[in-house]
């Protein structure tokens, strides 16, 4: 059995809204369908969703309706000077022109506001999981630096930390998350089920995983915080 380190800290329950959370003003930037801005309205917080894609942005209304969802980017959000207490990009900082984007923060962000960047990386220090990754490649968040993440002169990181869970999936929700990769819908047919057989494979002969139907995937939730310059 791989050994994980234990996290530093513990986040908060889902189900537990954050004290004072009502008064607190979060701006969730590229936030696609709301994945993670799901959990921000849990906690009761006043939410604004930034997201360039209209499709993407249509689904998150609908199912987040107590969310204001605007178009915007990192580099160009449609909010006032010193609106936010917390700016998030969830599996999105990679995607931004750094300078830029570290600009529109510090002017979004209040003097005692934070940025915090987040990513759920597959931990691969299970040897399990380090055979997938061989076999599925890799994305650009799980390739970009997610321990020192870069920030513009705008900003000045404060903390980072590291919270390690499991996420117990099916054999269909495996297979359907490594599926709906981008980068490997874009495979040619053949080669997208060479690389399934491969990942069967690996399920069915793999000392960890041989006779199971439940696959507990271990991942690594990594965040940096920063503030103002």
């Amino acid at each position: 059995m791989d050994a994980r380190p234990e996290p530093a800290r513990q986040l908060p329950s889902d189900t537990e809204p954050t004290s004072g959370a009502a008064q607190l003003a979060v701006v969730d930037v590229g936030a696609g369908t709301g994945k993670f801005t799901s959990s921000l309205v849990a906690r009761g917080l006043e939410v604004t969703a930034v997201e360039p894609d209209s499709v993407m942005r249509a689904s998150l209304i609908r199912s987040y309706p107590t969310v204001t969802a605007l178009q915007g980017t990192g580099e160009s959000m449609p909010l006032p000077d010193a609106s936010a207490d917390l700016v998030t990009f969830a599996q999105a900082w990679h995607w931004v022109d750094v300078p830029e984007a570290s600009a529109e923060v510090a002017r979004v962000l209040k003097p005692s506001g934070r940025l915090a960047l987040i990513w759920n990386i597959r931990d691969q220090s299970v040897d399990w999981v380090a055979r997938l990754g061989e076999i599925m490649g890799s994305s650009a968040a799980e390739d970009y630096d997610s321990l020192t993440p870069p920030v513009g002169d705008a900003l000045e990181t404060v903390e980072h930390g590291q919270f390690f869970w499991d996420n117990p999936m099916s054999r269909d929700q495996l297979l359907a998350m490594i599926t709906s990769r981008s980068y490997i819908i874009a495979l040619e047919p053949e080669a997208r089920a060479e690389l399934l057989v491969r990942v069967w494979r690996l399920l069915d002969e793999h000392p960890q995983l041989a006779g199971h139907d439940t696959y507990v995937m271990p991942y690594q939730t990594r965040v940096t915080l920063a503030r103002r310059a």
